[in-house]
């Protein structure tokens, strides 16, 4: 099978999902298609049955912007043509979905049969609460799509209420690959970054405000004054100068690392006692799923799809939004009972090694597609 993939091609979990999937997929002898503004961060070239398309918006006076938008349908009708793409998987319905069904409908003069399927992973539907104007188009997006998941029970319901979409969307979670991500896996150069006797708390995400990051850094605070504790910090994003000024502000500048956006973060989770995420809404929540597999417990918020990967009191706590006591409280908890920890790490491991294998998720892709192509 020919697969195109769309994604964003940042540090996001979107774009890591779209990665792995698609290297999975030619891993397992499909042939996959990026197509994008870049390359995806995750994705190293060369290898067998992957390539990469860079889509270029044009630049003219009358224009506000490059319209992204058009250009990537251009590219996508291109490659589909080209070289016989059986259908584009696109995560994200604004504007991917979009590009997609202009592509599909371009190219079916021609007698090209081509199938689109959109994945939901969240900022795409809430972005509708944001701004109303929205909903029409990603409504749209969703009802065209030939076939259409989400990555959680709770993003498949905001979608039907938020958008009023009737039509059946697949929930096909998150996965993680076991044997890259666990407990041993930390490098010699993660195990430089805390001493021994030093707790350490982690957060990996994009800084964005709907991640808390004051809520990290407080809950921090908090576990600092009653136990030795390094707080580290991967990712970037506009909430990140916020992080700075309060780490400055605490005085424990010594104590906190911001590692910047890290490519293989599977070598620097292992190295965490705790994995903090104390976000407003998590769609699904993968940096919680990849901590997990590598045996570190989550201590996270009762929001969103969080509470389907996270099992609260079992392999982490989850407590109400905002309550920075209450996350400071868990986090002592465990981290202070090396066999509760234990436990909470066994069980961390074990539930993302069984409820969540990159072979079963990819084999549900797959037998959807062919769902998909099956379909008239």
């Amino acid at each position: 099978m020919k697969i195109g993939i769309t994604c964003y091609p940042t540090y996001g979990g979107s774009g890591v999902v779209a990665t792995e999937l698609g290297i999975a997929l030619a891993d397992r002898g499909d042939e996959v298609h990026f197509i994008s503004y870049a390359l995806p961060t995750r994705l190293a070239l060369p290898r067998p049955r992957v390539f990469f398309h860079e889509v270029v918006a044009p630049t003219y006076p009358l224009f506000v912007s490059p319209p992204y938008t058009l250009a990537l349908a251009t590219k996508m009708a291109e490659v589909a043509t080209n070289v016989g793409l059986d259908l584009l998987h696109v995560h994200y319905a604004l504007p991917h979905a979009i590009s997609a069904i202009l592509a599909r409908d371009m190219i079916a003069g021609d007698g090209i049969r081509l199938k689109v399927v959109t994945t939901l992973h969240g900022t795409d539907i809430t972005i509708v609460g944001q701004d109303r104007s929205y909903l029409p188009i990603t409504r749209f997006g969703i009802e065209k799509s030939d076939g259409v998941t989400a990555v959680s029970d709770y993003l498949r319901e905001v979608t039907a209420r938020e958008l009023s979409v009737r039509r059946d969307v697949e929930v096909i979670p998150n996965f993680v690959d076991a044997s890259l991500y666990r407990p041993d896996g930390a490098s010699p150069f993660a195990r430089t970054l805390a001493r021994e006797t030093e707790c350490v708390l982690l957060h990996v995400s994009n800084f964005r405000p709907v991640k808390r990051i004051a809520d990290v850094v407080g809950v921090f605070e908090r576990v600092r004054h009653r136990i030795p504790a390094r707080l580290v910090l991967v990712g970037d994003g506009p909430e990140r100068s916020l992080a700075e000024r309060l780490v400055s502000a605490g005085g424990f500048e010594r104590d906190t690392l911001f590692l910047g956006n890290v490519a293989a973060i599977e070598t620097v989770l292992p190295i965490g006692k705790v994995f903090l995420l104390p976000s407003d809404a998590e769609s699904f929540g993968l940096s919680a799923l990849e901590a997990m597999a590598c045996g570190v417990p989550v201590i996270g918020t009762v929001a969103g799809g969080l509470p389907e990967v996270v099992q609260d009191g079992v392999n982490g706590f989850l407590q109400p939004v905002g309550d920075v006591d209450g996350m400071a409280d868990a986090a002592l908890r465990l981290v202070t009972d090396p066999v509760l920890w234990r436990r909470f790490s066994d069980s961390a491991r074990e539930r993302a090694v069984s409820n969540y294998p990159t072979g079963a998720i990819v084999a549900r892709y797959r037998a959807l597609y062919e769902n998909v192509l099956r379909a008239r």
